[in-house]
């Protein structure tokens, strides 16, 4: 079964820029976990922002678990995003006014899961990447890498399809960054859940099982990883 099919994309961004993205093409199926690297100003954020919705190709497909992104009106991309697809950002992007369940919760928030619902949910997800004993404190109580761990329960408490981490380690140290890579690599194992993630670092991208490199724009020939 795919998950993520992306057929020659094309992005441009104003007169004179040339493509960002020219002719991207690849495909994912469930359960992969990939890495997609390549230079600064290869496309990488541009290709990744399409493929969660946050941005529109000039032209070509996207196709997230069979449904064709293209034709969806903005209340469907919606609706999509929010239930096929958990997001995992390098600055974390956590509610300074909430707690770490409070957090992880905020999908089923936006799905109108009840309230007991989704505090049962957000702990069961929060135990499940080691932070049980952290679910009423606030990000500024907790470490760089314990922050990660709430912005990753919050991508897997809605059950998606696809994960889109964008360099999930890119500000940890050495050793919480592999600690996290880790927890990724055992929810992806453990779960089935399909992971593309952003990387400039080589030696994360060598513990994924395939490795899609950028460069201007286009997808090179890809190779496995590990």
């Amino acid at each position: 079964m795919v998950v993520l099919v992306v057929k020659a994309l094309q992005k441009s961004y104003g007169q004179g820029q040339g493509a960002v993205l020219d002719k991207a093409s690849f495909h994912l199926p469930r359960g992969a976990f990939a890495a997609l690297v390549g230079p600064s100003g290869s496309g990488k954020s541009t290709l990744l922002n399409l493929v969660g919705l946050l941005d529109g190709a000039d032209s070509g497909e996207i196709v997230i678990d069979g449904t064709r992104v293209g034709s969806l009106s903005p209340t469907e991309a919606a609706w999509l995003r929010n239930e096929m697809i958990g997001f995992v950002f390098q600055s974390f992007h956590l509610l300074s006014r909430l707690t770490a369940w409070e957090n992880a919760a905020l999908p089923l928030f936006h799905r109108g899961v009840g309230r007991d619902e989704r505090k049962a949910r957000a702990l069961a997800m929060l135990d499940r990447v080691g932070l049980a004993d952290r679910a009423c404190h606030r990000p500024e109580q907790l470490s760089g890498g314990q922050r990660q761990r709430v912005a990753i329960a919050r991508a897997l408490v809605g059950d998606p399809r696809l994960i889109l981490a964008d360099e999930p380690t890119g500000n940890l140290d050495s050793v919480t960054g592999l600690q996290v890579m880790n927890l990724l690599r055992e929810l992806n194992r453990d779960l089935g859940v399909t992971i593309l993630m952003v990387t400039h670092d080589h030696d994360m991208a060598r513990l994924c099982d395939r490795v899609i490199e950028i460069r201007d724009g286009r997808i090179l020939p890809q190779e496995a990883a590990g």
